[in-house]
């Protein structure tokens, strides 16, 4: 239960953060989706500081999901994957269910921030489903990305 609340308490620091970041960061275009970019983890750490567990790569994969954005549901997919992922390749559950809930708490399209869901379109997509025309144009840009031999954050 304390790791519960350390979490919570975590999470609500960070989002005050982000809700003065929301003065700070500019708006895009209606319509325009920007080139795929990811940081890794985010607020987290991409592995662990005491012993080789090393799960940037599902945070890689959660990024891409992030950036393309869609509905409510996907996003839930997204962060369940995410927990899944991490909880495969580190084996801790603990770890995997903190990281579920911050996505869950701090992920919201809502904020204004550069990791919510959707990050890669304007602020006022919130949940929408991609069309097909908006599909074509997200995996062309993640082609192009990696492509690019890009530095990754898991690297």
């Amino acid at each position: 239960m304390k790791i519960r609340l350390k979490i919570v308490l975590s999470v609500l620091v960070i989002l005050t953060f982000c809700s003065v970041l929301y003065h700070i960061i500019p708006f895009k275009p209606d319509g325009e989706l920007s080139d795929f970019k990811s940081d890794g983890c985010s607020l987290f750490p991409d592995s662990s500081l005491i012993n080789a567990d090393d799960w940037c790569d599902c945070c890689l994969a959660h990024d891409i999901a992030y950036w393309k954005g869609g509905t409510e549901a996907e996003r839930l997919a997204a962060d369940e994957a995410l927990r899944d992922c991490v909880l495969e390749t580190t084996g801790n559950a603990e770890l995997a269910e903190a990281m579920y809930l911050g996505v869950r708490m701090g992920g919201s399209p809502y904020f204004k921030n550069w990791y919510r869901w959707g990050y890669g379109w304007n602020y006022t997509r919130k949940y929408q489903p991609l069309t097909e025309r908006e599909k074509k144009l997200a995996a062309s840009k993640l082609k192009a990305f990696f492509a690019n031999d890009p530095v990754l954050p898991c690297d």
